[in-house]
């Protein structure tokens, strides 16, 4: 069947993709509706969105038979769903022009989705293009958006992998962060979605005691992996945040050298530190419900401190 839906959309739609050396005078960008979190600059004219976090999308409506994407990356895979047809998957373009070709001459809709987890590089997309002939038409805002935060299951950490046994490599590849719980929902219930999180990170310790310099509470505020600009935009205001951590906390053994000699250290840590960035959200989205999400795995070790968790933030 999967074969037969991959020749069933090469007949309808017509692709090409050729290595970008200048940027066709003839042709127009168009604006963009963008989905996560993105760092939009504007250079000699053009836009260019940069990104790492997961579950980042792009989307476009226009009229007539063509469109190109200017990509600028070599670390993730992508899906383009061109009128809600199957996906067509494009892996690590690079700096790259696809072209969409041979389209009716009517209104078609466009969607171009970041599938793969990077979470120490970053990828640009240079936009949308067509033909000055050709009629731009504006996406209206949705009036629903909700907000993801939390680690691997909320990134969708192989979730479309056939077996539990996996290199690197494989978990890369079978990393689908638009088919995980978060983009499954919002598209169910036709809302925008941003999906912050990180694989192997919590609330104050991170999966075996990794990289204790770091938390997702501390990456979170930025609108890249780098710690450097931190994300704002007046457009963003979920009605819901659904957070989901606590798995990394406390699914390993305290190491030696760490800085909880307790399992209860750690558990108060956890506890006011989560509520803490919760306030935080809280405070800079006072209309959003925030929903916590507990796994009652580990004896209920996680699921005791977010009861705990929210005990202290309803006070």
């Amino acid at each position: 069947m999967k074969k037969f839906c991959l020749r069933l959309i090469a007949l309808l739609i017509s692709t090409s993709a050729i290595p970008v050396f200048a940027k066709d005078a003839e042709k127009i960008a168009i604006p963009v509706h963008i989905g996560g979190r993105v760092l939009q600059e504007e250079a000699g004219g053009q836009n260019t969105y940069t990104y790492s976090w997961p579950g980042v999308y792009f989307a476009v409506d226009f009229v007539g038979p063509s469109l190109d994407l200017h990509f600028n990356d070599d670390q993730n895979i992508f899906s383009l769903i061109v009128d809600g047809k199957p996906p067509i998957q494009i892996s690590k373009p690079g700096k790259l022009v696809y072209s969409v070709k041979d389209l009716d001459k009517g209104r078609h809709s466009v969607r171009l989705e970041k599938l793969t987890e990077t979470q120490s590089s970053t990828g640009k997309f240079e936009g949308f293009y067509i033909p000055s002939n050709q009629k731009i038409i504006p996406l209206p805002a949705r009036q629903r958006q909700i907000e993801f935060i939390g680690d691997s299951y909320t990134v969708g950490y192989g979730n479309t992998s056939s077996t539990r046994e996996c290199t690197t490599e494989d978990v890369y590849k079978t990393t689908n962060t638009q088919v995980a719980f978060g983009p499954l929902l919002a598209k169910h219930l036709d809302a925008d979605y941003q999906i912050n999180a990180s694989s192997g990170f919590g609330v104050v310790r991170n999966y075996n005691g990794t990289s204790p310099d770091k938390s997702l509470p501390t990456l979170y505020p930025y609108t890249l992996n780098d710690a450097g600009k931190v994300y704002q935009d007046s457009s963003w205001n979920p009605q819901l945040i659904v957070i989901g951590l606590g798995t990394n906390d406390f699914s390993t053994p305290l190491n030696p050298g760490e800085k909880w000699k307790t399992r209860e250290e750690l558990r108060k840590d956890y506890v006011a530190t989560y509520a803490s960035f919760i306030q935080q959200l809280h405070e800079r989205q006072p209309q959003a419900y925030i929903l916590l999400m507990a796994s009652k795995a580990f004896e209920g070790e996680i699921a005791q401190q977010v009861d705990k968790v929210v005990a202290q933030a309803k006070a």
